[in-house]
């Protein structure tokens, strides 16, 4: 029987990754609250199991009385003492061994119960404090295998099984067994019941924690990262300020020959990462956030609302916007939500203000009919600029008051 007990601590330590002394002294606990089930009670129960030797023993401790006990859970009288041991002595404690079919099967049960629950506290208890100091930090994991169907891969991390769902991922990248990736530690679920860690490589921070790992200056707190936005397996950008004028900020990112950053690249599979130096002034750190496009100029339109509008020259018009808006999508979160109203250079001056608009939609048609018609010019040769939706609005409105404009003043003519 304890050839098959010791087999199967063995095992059941290997499977929860527990050492097997922590895991003895669970089981004794779980066996004590068995055995005070069985024997209401009992104050002293002592519990010997020794892996090394094999040794398994169960004891009631009861003292010898002469006459009849008063506590007969802890006491025992003189002449049942002599029964079990014959060196049994008035006033010393006797042991009685317990064989575990004593218990019967509801506590043997109740036993095997009481360890599982032991076992589970364990292990939450050891993945929050094993992992407590690793959230929101960037750790290296190995891939042990990806599901074919759902794609979702299980990695290991200190010895642990760790999933790495598929919309965690990094678009378009191929996880291999073997392969070692860095992950970043969103947090930890579930730390109440039964936690498991929360992994990522599509969060932004995991681009920032690459940074300080790569780049000394960003480590010891000489170059500071003030903003990041991303889209993950597309483009990055970075926004950097350094505390010393005598270093350069973007050039500590970047490295020589491109090393640095070059690394980062590499781990986040050919991202693109535009290195954006910081500025307090907005409108010039909104030019930098549109690289790698060349801004002509910059007007905060509306400081409360964060609403600007950038000229660019014609050629750069694409370049600004990206591929679907993305580069002036991640310029405005790298600016802290700034809407940017993009327009090339040759329409920025034959675009209508929204002032004349309102002006000409509330005077007299017949006061507004000459300057209603080079209006109307000016917004049919502006229809190849850049809007955003609501000036898009704005300017269909005015469209509709130039054509109303021009319509009563030509029945006025009649």
């Amino acid at each position: 029987m304890n050839n098959d007990f010791f087999e199967a601590l063995g095992l059941l330590s290997k499977e929860n990754n527990i050492e097997p002394e922590v895991l003895v002294e669970k089981i004794k606990t779980g066996i004590i609250k068995a055995i005070q089930k069985e024997y209401p009670g009992s104050d002293n129960i002592n519990i010997d199991i020794n892996p090394e030797n094999g040794k398994f023993e169960m004891k009631l401790l009861k003292m010898v009385v002469e006459g009849e006990p008063e506590d007969p859970a802890n006491e025992i009288n003189i002449d049942e003492a002599k029964n079990i041991s014959k060196r049994a002595r008035v006033g010393e404690p006797v042991e009685i061994r317990l064989n575990s079919a004593k218990f019967g099967r509801v506590a043997a049960q109740k036993a095997k119960q009481q360890i599982k629950q032991d076992i589970r506290d364990f292990e939450k208890e050891r993945i929050l404090e094993q992992y407590k100091d690793k959230v929101h930090e960037c750790v290296s994991a190995t891939v042990q295998k990806v599901e074919p169907g759902t794609l979702n891969a299980v990695l290991t991390i200190d010895k642990n099984e760790v999933y790495l769902v598929r919309n965690e991922q990094i678009p378009g990248e191929t996880l291999e067994p073997g392969d070692i990736v860095k992950v970043y530690v969103v947090g930890i679920n579930n730390p109440e019941k039964r936690p498991s860690i929360k992994i990522s490589r599509k969060h932004k921070d995991l681009v920032k924690r690459l940074f300080e790992l790569e780049v000394p200056e960003i480590y010891d707190g000489t170059v500071e990262v003030k903003a990041i936005s991303r889209e993950a397996g597309s483009r990055s950008k970075i926004a950097v300020w350094s505390k010393d004028p005598n270093v350069d900020a973007v050039g500590a990112c970047i490295g020589a020959r491109r090393g640095r950053i070059s690394k980062i690249v590499e781990e986040l599979k050919g991202e693109k990462i535009d290195i954006i130096p910081w500025s307090e002034d907005d409108a010039e750190f909104i030019a930098k956030a549109l690289s790698p496009a060349e801004v002509k100029s910059v007007e905060i339109t509306d400081p409360e609302e964060k609403i600007s509008r950038v000229i660019v020259a014609d050629n750069q018009l694409s370049l600004a916007i990206g591929n679907r808006g993305q580069n002036a999508k991640l310029a405005s979160r790298l600016t802290g939500g700034y809407k940017i109203d993009i327009v090339p250079e040759s329409a920025a001056d034959k675009l209508p203000e929204v002032k004349e608009i309102k002006e000409i939609k509330e005077e007299p048609a017949e006061e507004k009919a000459e300057e209603a018609e080079e209006l109307a010019k000016a917004l049919e040769e502006a229809a190849d600029a850049v809007y955003e939706a609501e000036e898009a609005e704005a300017v269909e409105e005015a469209v509709e008051a130039v054509e109303k404009t021009i319509g009563k003043a030509d029945e006025a003519d009649e």
